[in-house]
C-alpha cells in the first residue's frame, strides 16, 4: 500500500480562493473511498491518499482533470509517493510510530 501527498492547484480561477474546486476533489475522493479503492484525509495544504499503487495513479488523474472539466487551461498537480513495500502499512500507523516516540 502507498501513501500520496497531492496538491491539485487550478490556474487562472477568477480570484484566489480554489476552495470549490478542492471541494469537488474531496467529493470526487469518496467516490473512489465508496469503492474501497482508496482513503483519504484532507488537510489544510494537501490531500493524503492511500491505496494501491495503480489505483492511485489512476485517482490523481481523476482529480487533477476535474479543474479542466470546469473550463480551466491549467492545472499544476504535485505528488509525492510514499511506496513501502516491506511492510503493510497506513496512513494512521505512521503517526502511531512517531507519537510513541513523544511519550
Amino acid at each position: 500500500m502507498a501513501i500520496v501527498d497531492v496538491v491539485v492547484i487550478p490556474v487562472g480561477t477568477e480570484g484566489p480562493s480554489v476552495s470549490q474546486y478542492i471541494a469537488e476533489i474531496q467529493m470526487k475522493l469518496e467516490e473512489y473511498k465508496q469503492e474501497g479503492k482508496i482513503d483519504y484525509q484532507l488537510t489544510p495544504m494537501n490531500t493524503l491518499i492511500e491505496g494501491d499503487l495503480a489505483d492511485l495513479f489512476q485517482v490523481i488523474q481523476a482529480i487533477h482533470e476535474l479543474p479542466f472539466n470546469k473550463g480551466l487551461d491549467r492545472v499544476c498537480t504535485n505528488i509525492r509517493i510514499d511506496d513501502r513495500r516491506d511492510k503493510h502499512r497506513k496512513m494512521n500507523d505512521k503517526l502511531d510510530s512517531v507519537k510513541k516516540h513523544l511519550k
